[in-house]
């Protein structure tokens, strides 16, 4: 991913910065997403959050739920839903795997990053993840907190 950020094309239009703090991510992959022409043009002005939403999977197809992408003002009567469930495109071949990951205990799908490819395209980055128990979230705090102390300290000395 570090090569594409290089391409003017690639741009990202919303981060779940949240989602490594309260989840072990064990893998990743980019997906499709199914959009209506008035979504597109609302995340060309980055109107948009994926900070609450998780992806499921629904009789045999992949949904992103409670993903919120603003209306396009311009849109007028032809706009599209804020919450709407949006359809992920995926290989069958991912897809299963992706089901059988979710069907582990404790396993969920959770949104990374929203972003246009080098093509224009929207993606998104799915992250299998296990949700993180609050010691956990306490241990990844503290360190993290001596990750900035050391670099403090390597600074002054």
């Amino acid at each position: 991913m570090a090569q594409a950020k290089s391409d003017p094309n690639y741009k990202v239009i919303a981060e779940n910065r949240r989602a490594r703090f309260d989840y072990f991510i064990e893998s990743d992959l980019e997906v499709g997403i199914v959009l209506t022409g008035s979504e597109v043009k609302a995340l060309r002005t980055g109107q948009s959050n994926i900070a609450d939403s998780y992806a499921s999977v629904e009789n045999g197809e992949l949904w992103l739920i409670n993903s919120y992408i603003a209306a396009y003002k311009q849109a007028g009567v032809f706009g599209h839903e804020e919450r709407r469930h949006r359809k992920l495109l995926v290989s069958r071949r991912e897809l299963a795997r992706l089901w059988q990951a979710v069907g582990r205990e404790g396993m969920t799908l959770v949104p990374l990053v929203m972003y246009f490819n080098h093509k224009g395209r929207v993606k998104l980055k799915l992250g299998i993840a296990k949700g993180k128990k609050a010691h956990d979230k306490r241990a990844t705090e503290a360190k993290r907190d001596w990750g900035r102390e050391k670099q403090r300290l390597l600074k002054q000395g």
